[in-house]
Parts: structure tokens; C-alpha cells; sequence
């Protein structure tokens, strides 16, 4: 089912985005002003992105025909999200469908293990880590993570906490692991870091090598899920901040990385930082960009993506406060009198999701130079959207 049509006014190249979710929504407003138009593969017509893009087809990306049938004629296909098959990328590279990044890149970002496994050969700093399938594999690898309690997770599908456990004894893995599907279904453990802090290094890589490295930044988690970026991360020490960035250019470079790359990090009460997660798309710890940054993380995705020069990732301001919109009370619409009144200058980005409790549907962004006052008014101003702030 098609939602629009294929006609353009311009001559430049199309970029296909599979998934319709806000990423692929604020993509579309970096690709309006580029002047490059976007053609979107959506789960559903109602999709956050599929209500902004008119070339919207409908269907499903782990169907081959469905996506070689609407990949035919892009330019270059990227992604709202990691979970194409890499195998249906191979066949679309094959038929010289540009995909980017590409599936050998891919596969770390859906893969925790194979992540894992190709960050120890390069000797990046991470977790120590174990892979297991059964309760005795658990009991075997557990003294060398340090002993109970340490982190369960799924190596492929997990995302926002999804996926992840932390286990106190013997018996809570077993229960983890006796809720995986039956055929030797592997998991990851890992040590539980000590680490002080979460912090993110962001970086865009084009074809040709080009790399813009956006500020390092702390971000805040609640059971998984982002709810709260301050860049840069304040009181970091500026060597520290140096490897964060340095390590997230290496490791885009050696997987060979087009687009941005977040990599999250653990700030350890030792002073290293240590590698968590990787994605490869536009991230939740970059949206602070689109208000804070020359150049916004998306815009940059698009640049890179289609081998253009990159724009700058330096921060507009000392200091910038993005705090997602959590779930809501009523129609968020209803909180924009209040919140611009209030305060003029704060951002609001709304993904016309169904409101749920938890569920990501917008962000608000504050900048200034004294910190505090930043994070009061976006905290304030997502905290009215969601109903948790009267």
C-alpha cells in the first residue's frame, strides 16, 4: 500500500529510510532544507514519519520483495532503526542499491556479541564478558566477571532496557535464561561496570573517510530508557573527552561506519571509559543537536550518506539540556500554552505518537550559560507535556 507518490520537483538523488519512526520523522525536516528527498519504507501508514513524507510505501522489511520492490530507483538506503536482515542488504548492495551503513557494518549494532567479540580484537575498552547459554554456563564464567550480581542480556533485539537483566545468584539467571526460546539461544553477561556516569560519543562518517566528531555528552538512563542529555557532559575531563571521541572515530573507521555512529560509554569511578553500546543511525543522545549543534546529527547522517562534506558538530551554545517527553496525560497538544508561555526560548519536538505510558513521544531542549537553570526549564517544560510537572 502506497500513502503518496514518486513525483518530484528536483533532480537529486533519493535517499530510501526504512522505518517510520521519529528518527526518520526529524530526518525529514534536516532532508527538507538539503533540498533532498526522502522515500520511506513504514511499518504502518500512521507511522511517525509516514504522516510527514509523502513517498511512503507500506510494507514489511523482512519481506525481500516487498523491500527490493520499493528500494528500485533510490540512490542510497539508510535506516530509522538496525533490524533489516543483513542478508537482504547483501542482495540489495549486489544489485547496486547503496546501503549505508552497509550490513558488515551493521551487524555489530544488532549483534551484541559479535560487537563484543570485534571490539576485544581491537582492543577498545569494555565489559569484561562471557557468552552463555545454559545455568551451568552461567555458573562457570560467573567468577570471571567479577561474581554475582552481574548483566544478562539478549544478543540481538533488546533496545530501551528491552532485553537486559542483572542478576543477583545462580537461580535469577537460570529464570532469565529459561525464558529464551528453545535452540540454544545465546546471551551475553557481563560484568557490572562501577562507573559514575553514562556519557555518548557521537560521530558522522562519510564514504570517503570524512569524520565530524559532535561534543561528548552525559546522558541520564531510568530502567533503561533515555530521559534526560546535557552537552557537553559537564565537568569532563578534556583528555577524557579526547579518547571518548577518539575511540568513536576508530571504531566507526575499523567497522567501516557511514553515517553517524553513537557509541555509549560508562565514565568509571577509575577514570577510563568503557564501551556499552553501539547504534548506527541518529541516536536519542544526539537530538540535542538539532537546537544545540551547527549542524544537526541528521543533517550530517544525510551529508554522510550521500558522501557530502560534512557540517560542523560544534555546539552553539555553553551548555544545551534535551529531556524526552515520557508518556503524557491527555492530548500533548494541550501543554504548548503553558510551556511557550512560560518560556519562549525552549524547544519542542513532538513525534505524533499514541501517548503511553514511558513511551518516548517528543523531547523538549533548553540552552544558555548557567547549567542549572538550562536543566530546570527543560526539565520543567518536559515534565508539563508529560503530566508529571503542575
Amino acid at each position: 500500500m502506497r500513502a503518496g507518490n514518486r513525483v518530484s520537483a528536483v533532480s537529486s538523488p533519493i535517499v530510501g529510510v526504512v522505518g517510520a519512526g521519529q528518527l526518520a520523522r526529524m530526518m525529514q525536516q534536516a532532508a527538507i532544507g538539503l533540498g533532498v528527498p526522502l522515500r520511506l519504507l513504514a511499518e504502518a501508514a500512521d507511522g511517525s514519519a509516514a504522516q510527514v513524507i509523502v513517498d511512503t510505501t507500506v510494507g514489511d522489511y523482512t519481506d525481500w520483495d516487498a523491500l527490493s520492490s520499493w528500494a528500485k530507483g533510490t540512490h542510497v538506503v539508510t535506516f530509522d532503526h538496525e533490524h533489516v536482515p543483513t542478508e537482504h542488504l547483501d542482495r540489495l548492495m549486489a544489485d547496486g542499491i547503496a546501503c549505508r551503513p552497509g550490513p558488515a557494518a551493521l551487524v555489530h549494532a544488532q549483534d551484541k556479541a559479535v560487537m563484543r567479540q570485534r571490539l576485544a580484537e581491537l582492543n577498545v575498552g569494555q565489559p569484561r564478558f562471557r557468552l552463555v547459554s545454559s545455568a551451568a554456563d552461567v555458573s562457570r564464567v560467573a567468577p570471571s566477571l567479577g561474581g554475582f550480581p552481574f548483566v544478562l542480556k539478549t544478543t540481538r533485539g533488546g533496545y530501551d532496557g528491552k532485553g537486559v537483566w542483572v542478576v543477583g545468584d545462580d537461580a535469577q539467571a537460570e529464570t532469565v535464561l529459561s525464558q529464551a526460546p528453545k535452540g540454544g539461544a545465546q546471551f551475553l553477561a557481563e560484568e557490572r561496570v562501577d562507573f559514575s556516569r553514562e556519557l555518548s560519543a557521537l560521530v558522522a562518517r562519510s564514504p570517503s573517510g570524512q569524520v565530524a566528531a559532535y561534543p561528548v555528552v552525559e546522558s541520564v538512563q531510568r530502567e533503561g530508557v533515555c530521559v534526560e542529555v546535557t552537552a557537553p557532559a559537564p565537568d569532563l575531563d578534556p583528555q577524557l573527552a579526547v579518547t571518548a571521541q577518539q575511540t568513536a572515530m576508530r571504531i566507526a573507521a575499523e567497522l567501516g561506519v557511514v553515517g553517524v555512529l553513537a557509541v555509549e560509554l560508562f565514565q568509571t569511578r577509575d577514570g577510563r571509559v568503557l564501551v556499552n553500546e553501539l547504534a548506527m543511525r541518529p541516536h536519542n543522545t544526539g537530538h540535542w543537536s538539532i537546537d544545540g549543534a551547527v549542524t544537526s546529527q541528521f543533517e550530517n547522517h544525510l551529508r554522510a550518506v550521500l558522501d557530502l562534506p560534512l557540517g560542523s558538530p560544534a555546539a552553539r551554545n555553553r551548555w544545551t539540556v534535551m529531556v524526552n517527553i515520557l508518556g503524557g496525560v491527555g492530548e500533548l497538544y494541550d501543554g504548548y500554552p503553558h510551556v511557550q508561555a512560560r518560556d519562549p526560548a525552549v524547544r519542542v519536538h513532538l513525534y505524533a505518537k499514541s501517548v503511553r505510558p514511558g513511551r518516548k513521544v517528543g523531547h523538549v531542549t533548553a540552552y544558555g550559560d548557567d547549567l542549572e537553570d538550562v536543566r530546570d526549564r527543560a526539565r520543567h517544560a518536559a515534565g508539563w507535556f508529560a503530566g508529571t510537572v503542575r
